[in-house]
C-alpha cells in the first residue's frame, strides 16, 4: 500500500473523528446542560437530537454538492462547518443559541459522513479499499472515546461549554490537511479533466494498474448521468435497497441508544455519580476503538459478509442478557457490572461489522454516475433512523422499560442477519466498476 494512499484515507478519515467527537460528547454533556438550562425530558432528547436532523439535511445535500465542486472541496468545507458549530455551542448563552449551533454541526457531520468515505473509497486500490474506508469508522470511534474522555475529565466542574468546543481543534486540522490533497481520479475523469486524473491515478495505483483502472472506469462512465430518475432502472434500484437497508439497520439494531444515552444507561444500572457513569461509557468507547481495528485487519481477507454475520450475532446476545438484566431486580450492585459487560460484547461486536462495513459497502456498490446521489439517500436514510432512536429511546424506557427496549433491537439484530444473507453482495477486493455491474 503506498504511503501516499494512507496519507490520502487518513486525512479525509477526520471527517470521522469529528463525526465520532461530536455526536459522542453531547453523553456527558448534556447532563450538566439539563441542569443549566432547567431542561424536561423531552427537551433533553431534542438537544440530543438536533444534531441528527441537521446531519440529515448535510447528508441530503452532500451528493449533490460532492458531485458539483468535487470530493475535497465538499470536505473541506464540511470541517470549516464544524468549526462554526464548535464555537457556537462554546459559546451559547441560551438553549435557541445551543440548538441552532448543534443544528450547523449536525449538517457538517452529515456532509462529511456522506463525502468522506465517498472520497477514500474512490482513491483506495481495490486490494486495501476495505481497510482504508474503515479507518473512516476508525477515526468515528476514537472520536467517540476523546469526547468521553474529554467528558470525564470537565464532569466533575459540569464544563460543558469546553466539552462542545474543544471539536474545534479537529476541524482545523481538517481543513489545512485537505489543502494539498488531490482530487479524487473519478470525479476528475467524470468532469473531463483526463490528463489530471491519470497523474492522480498513477500515484495511487501505480502506473502498472493505471491502464485497467482507466478502461473500468471509463466503462462506467458510458452510461449517462441522471438524477433520481436513473433509481428506475434495476441494477442501480438493487443498489438502493442494500444501501438503504444496511443505513437503517445500522441504527435501528440500537447503537446510538448507548453513544448518546451511555451514562444514563448506567445510572439505571446502578452507577450513581454521574463521573462514574461517565467513566464506565469511557470503558465502552475504549473497545469500541480496540475492537474496529479487527475490520481493519481482516475485511479485505475474510470478507464483508462474515464479519457482518459475526458481529450482528453478538450483538443479539448481549442485548438479550441486558434485557434479562433489567428484567432481574433483586440482581443488585450485579446489575452494574452486567450492563458493562453486554455493553462491552454489544459495541465491540457492532465495531468490527455494522460500524465500519455499512459505510464500506454504500461507497461501493452505487455506479459512479449514481455514487453521490446513492450515498447522500443512504446516508439521509441513515440519519433519519438515527434520529427516531436517539428521539424516543428515553420515552421507550419510560413506556416499555428497560427489558422490552432492549429486546427490541435483540430482534433487530436478527432481522439485519437475515437482510445480509439475502441482498447483500460480497464486494472484497474488486474495482468499484465491477462491483456495481454486478448489484
Amino acid at each position: 500500500m503506498r504511503p501516499f494512499v494512507v496519507l490520502i484515507a487518513s486525512i479525509a478519515a477526520l471527517g470521522g473523528l469529528l463525526f465520532g467527537y461530536d455526536t459522542g460528547v453531547i453523553s456527558g454533556a448534556i447532563l450538566f446542560i439539563a441542569k443549566a438550562f432547567a431542561l424536561p425530558t423531552h427537551l433533553q432528547e431534542f438537544t440530543v437530537s438536533i444534531v441528527l436532523i441537521g446531519a440529515m439535511t448535510g447528508s441530503a445535500c452532500a451528493g449533490v454538492l460532492a458531485d458539483r465542486i468535487g470530493r475535497r472541496q465538499a470536505l473541506f468545507l464540511a470541517g470549516g462547518v464544524f468549526g462554526l458549530g464548535a464555537i457556537g455551542s462554546a459559546l451559547a448563552a441560551g438553549i435557541g443559541v445551543l440548538l441552532v449551533s448543534r443544528f450547523v454541526v449536525g449538517l457538517a457531520i452529515g456532509l462529511s459522513s456522506v463525502v468522506a468515505p465517498l472520497y477514500i473509497s474512490e482513491v483506495s486500490p481495490a486490494r486495501f479499499r476495505g481497510a482504508l474506508v474503515s479507518l473512516y469508522q476508525f477515526a468515528i470511534t476514537v472520536g467517540i472515546l476523546g469526547a468521553f474522555i474529554v467528558d470525564y475529565a470537565f464532569a466533575p466542574s459540569g464544563a460543558w461549554r469546553w466539552m462542545l468546543g474543544l471539536a474545534v481543534i479537529p476541524s482545523l486540522v481538517l481543513v489545512g490537511g485537505m489543502i494539498p490533497l488531490p482530487q479524487s481520479p473519478r470525479f476528475l475523469f467524470k468532469i473531463g479533466r483526463v490528463d489530471h486524473a491519470r497523474r492522480v491515478l498513477a500515484r495511487i495505483a501505480g502506473s502498472d494498474e493505471t491502464a485497467e483502472e482507466e478502461a473500468a472506469i471509463r466503462e462506467g462512465l458510458r452510461v449517462k448521468q441522471a438524477g433520481m430518475e436513473i433509481f428506475a432502472d434495476v441494477p442501480f434500484r438493487r443498489a438502493l435497497l442494500v444501501g438503504v437497508g444496511l443505513a437503517i439497520l445500522q441504527q435501528v439494531t440500537g447503537i446510538n441508544t448507548v453513544i448518546y444515552y451511555g451514562p444514563q444507561i448506567f445510572h439505571m444500572a446502578g452507577v450513581g455519580s454521574n463521573q462514574a457513569s461517565i467513566l464506565a461509557t469511557a470503558v465502552v468507547g475504549v473497545v469500541n476503538v480496540v475492537l474496529t481495528l479487527v475490520a481493519i485487519l481482516f475485511v479485505d481477507g475474510v470478507g464483508r459478509k462474515p464479519l457482518l454475520y459475526a458481529g450482528c450475532g453478538g450483538m443479539c446476545a448481549a442485548l438479550l442478557a441486558l434485557a434479562i438484566a433489567f428484567a432481574q431486580p433483586q440482581l443488585g450492585g450485579a446489575l452494574t457490572w452486567i450492563a458493562l459487560l453486554s455493553l462491552v460484547v454489544y459495541v465491540g461486536s457492532f465495531a468490527y461489522s455494522l460500524g465500519p462495513i455499512v459505510w464500506l459497502l454504500i461507497s461501493e456498490i452505487f455506479p459512479l454516475q449514481a455514487r453521490g446521489l446513492g450515498m447522500s439517500i443512504c446516508t439521509l436514510a441513515n440519519w433519519a433512523a438515527n434520529f427516531v432512536v436517539s428521539e424516543f429511546f428515553l420515552t421507550m424506557i419510560e413506556k416499555l422499560g428497560g427489558p422490552a427496549t432492549f429486546a427490541v433491537y435483540a430482534f433487530l439484530c436478527v432481522v439485519t442477519i437475515a437482510f445480509v444473507a439475502r441482498v447483500v453482495p460480497e464486494t472484497k477486493r474488486q474495482l468499484l466498476e465491477r462491483i456495481s455491474a454486478a448489484v
